[in-house]
């Protein structure tokens, strides 16, 4: 019985942390969807959608690829493996810090095609692959993990663009620069646990 208790204590904390890096990982979509949303003169859902599908899909596929490398080099790295996830962490957060002092990559856009979504979607997650690499020191289901990304990372694109419309720029840099501390204190927390 205590076991089965102690079992679901740790699936609690697990699900926690999943859910943290998620929203970390969605706050670079969110400041760039804030950015959309206050530029663009295409019909709010249309724009929403839009944002919400590329960088969901994106930022659920690229952490399951950091985790399937990550598993991949595991067995030659496995002893300093916490310290190249911190690593790996503590850069990622440190470049939305710094991003979040500078302007948005969307700044000069006025026409949003599928080809700049799909840009923007693959440059707003290449940090989701690298942190990626993280999943494989967690004891969970890296598809349900990137599912949750995935789908939290969608919301967030989605209010981004609603948020952004309605008042402008001015929670684009608090985003992403709430999401680079949370994953700074993520890389601590897989280093000192």
């Amino acid at each position: 019985m205590i076991y089965a208790q102690n079992l679901v204590i740790i699936k609690v904390d697990k699900m926690f942390e999943i859910l943290i890096l998620a929203l970390a990982l969605s706050m670079d979509a969110f400041a760039v969807s804030i950015g959309l949303g206050s530029k663009q003169h295409k019909p709010l859902k249309v724009m929403a959608l839009m944002a919400a599908t590329y960088f969901g899909i994106f930022q659920g596929v690229m952490p399951l690829l950091g985790y399937l490398g990550g598993r991949g080099v595991f067995g030659w790295i496995e002893s300093f493996a916490p310290w190249v996830a911190w690593f790996l962490l503590m850069l990622i957060g440190a470049k939305m810090i710094y991003e979040s002092f500078a302007e948005g990559i969307e700044e000069d856009l006025s026409n949003i095609t599928h080809k700049v979504m799909l840009t923007l979607a693959i440059a707003t997650s290449i940090d989701a692959m690298a942190a990626g690499f993280s999943l494989t020191l967690m004891a969970i289901n890296p598809f349900l993990a990137c599912l949750i990304i995935g789908v939290i990372t969608f919301l967030f694109s989605a209010l981004g663009v609603i948020v952004g419309k309605v008042s402008g720029t001015w929670l684009e840099s608090k985003a992403e620069l709430l999401g680079g501390v949370v994953l700074i204190l993520i890389g601590f927390k897989i280093l000192l646990f």
